[in-house]
């Protein structure tokens, strides 16, 4: 009688499968991405009256506030988030997709759609502050 083998095969493991690592180098004729400065506000002396409260922070004139990122368009990306939302909520971001295309000949996926949508509110949040549209949604809640 032959030696017994086991029948089972060795397969990879989930992190073998789906690990991809984030640094990749950049291929020829690329640029890496463009790093964004920090935009961490400076803390307060200990003991100071006048530390600034979220609202004060949004008088400041623009040049002093740190900038919310440009939308990165069109571009293969290292950082990833994952975002749950309700089935209405997907068939109107692929409505919107589909009327882009039709009406205003725009191709755009919806992780685009997404990052131009998110650009627009970190900007709003930025020149308004306290008054924006974020602010406004997230108190409403």
């Amino acid at each position: 009688m032959a030696s017994q083998r086991s029948r089972r095969v060795n397969l990879p493991g989930a992190a073998e499968l789906f690990f991809r690592p984030t640094s990749v180098e950049p291929g020829p004729g690329t640029q890496p991405p463009a790093e964004a400065p920090p935009a961490v506000p400076e803390p307060a002396p200990a003991g100071d009256a006048r530390a600034e409260t979220p609202a004060k922070r949004s008088r400041k004139p623009r040049a002093q506030r740190a900038r919310a990122p440009q939308p990165s368009g069109r571009q293969r990306h290292d950082e990833k988030i994952t975002v749950y939302i309700s089935r209405p909520e997907l068939l109107a971001l692929e409505q919107t997709r589909l009327t882009l295309r039709a009406n205003y000949g725009i191709t755009a996926d919806r992780g685009r759609i997404v990052r131009e949508a998110v650009a627009v509110l970190l900007a709003d949040f930025e020149e308004h502050g306290e008054t924006s549209r974020l602010v406004q949604r997230l108190t409403d809640d």
